[in-house]
């Protein structure tokens, strides 16, 4: 029986993926792998909108990416792994799309306004970034997938996708049919916060460019050293006084990866414990959670990942040249 296909992608914009990334994404793509044949695109043309200033750093950050898809548990005899710049019909797709699709409704997108706003004054707004939700549309509609995998949050984002194929549908005869968002029931995995907390003492996202991560790809020693700055219970000076669990950054991931965290919690509230032996006892966690993944990540040369990549770029080029056919065919283009 052939498998429901399912579109997912990260863009290349870092060398590194964090825990973030993998409990919010990965770990979910891995999941659905025995199910479904799973498309994971490594996004560069997206990196592009920008880092359109600095294109020689996307090559190796696609590379190190896909490196981490598989150490994080994507397994290439199941699923695809490719670099989206590698299937050229996705930037084809892209123009006809364009064709589609009015500029008021991009400019109105909101998440092309927080990217706006989140660029700093030197950097281009392009064209191509008021266009990522047509490149976006072409990714995921050319392999007509079943479903999309997202967290809640991101599901709005894939609505303008829908609206294209829709608007492509009306205007040419059915080609593209809906796909669902797979969203991850499982919440507290895909927000998880940051090492770090805002000057109110909350916990923020865990993000690359407020660099409270940690990421799949270092060591555990580095790992380590980023656990022990860590955000803790600013309250909590002395081991006697009572922590806050739910606003300590420490005590958040012990309730990820260790299976001990009620007893940790229960004592950090009655101040029978240092904030020292938590980010001890979860240093120890995480180390042992990552250490498959480095194992696997251990293995991978660029020689290895270049033909893992190759192997899915034809998989995914022979889906999405089947649907450009129909596409060419339905615009009376072939």
């Amino acid at each position: 029986m052939t498998k429901q296909r399912i579109l997912s992608g990260m863009r290349a914009t870092s060398p590194k993926l964090h825990i973030g990334n993998y409990e919010g994404a990965l770990r979910n793509w891995v999941n659905l792998q025995d199910d479904y044949k799973v498309y994971s695109m490594v996004a560069d043309w997206h990196a592009l909108t920008t880092l359109e200033g600095d294109p020689q750093d996307i090559r190796r950050n696609s590379l190190e990416v896909a490196k981490d898809f598989v150490a994080g548990g994507i397994d290439p005899a199941k699923s695809a792994v490719f670099i989206q710049s590698d299937v050229k019909e996705h930037a084809e797709m892209q123009l006809l799309f364009s064709m589609v699709v009015g500029v008021g409704k991009l400019e109105r997108n909101p998440t092309y306004k927080d990217m706006v706003k989140g660029l700093s004054k030197s950097t281009l707004v392009s064209m191509g970034l008021l266009g990522y939700p047509v490149l976006q549309a072409s990714d995921i509609l050319l392999y007509k997938p079943y479903g999309v995998p997202v967290g809640k949050d991101q599901a709005p984002h894939l609505e303008l996708s829908r609206e294209i194929g829709r608007a492509f549908n009306s205007r040419y005869g059915e080609v593209f049919p809906d796909f669902k968002d797979m969203i991850d029931k499982d919440e507290s995995r895909s927000k998880l916060p940051g090492l770090d907390a805002d000057d109110e003492g909350k916990l923020r996202k865990m993000s690359k460019s407020y660099g409270n991560c940690i990421y799949l790809n270092e060591t555990a020693d580095e790992t380590a050293k980023r656990i022990k700055s860590a955000f803790t219970t600013p309250s909590k000076m002395r081991l006697t006084d009572p922590g806050i669990p739910e606003g300590c950054a420490v005590c958040q991931y012990l309730k990820l990866y260790s299976p001990d965290w009620e007893k940790q919690w229960a004592e950090d509230v009655a101040g029978e414990r240092g904030c020292s032996q938590s980010k001890k006892e979860l240093t120890e966690a995480i180390n042992e959670f990552l250490r498959p993944m480095r194992e696997r990540r251990a293995e991978l040369d660029d020689a290895a990942i270049l033909e893992i990549l190759a192997r899915g770029a034809d998989e995914a080029r022979e889906v999405a040249s089947a649907t450009m056919d129909e596409v060419r065919k339905a615009m009376k283009l072939a």
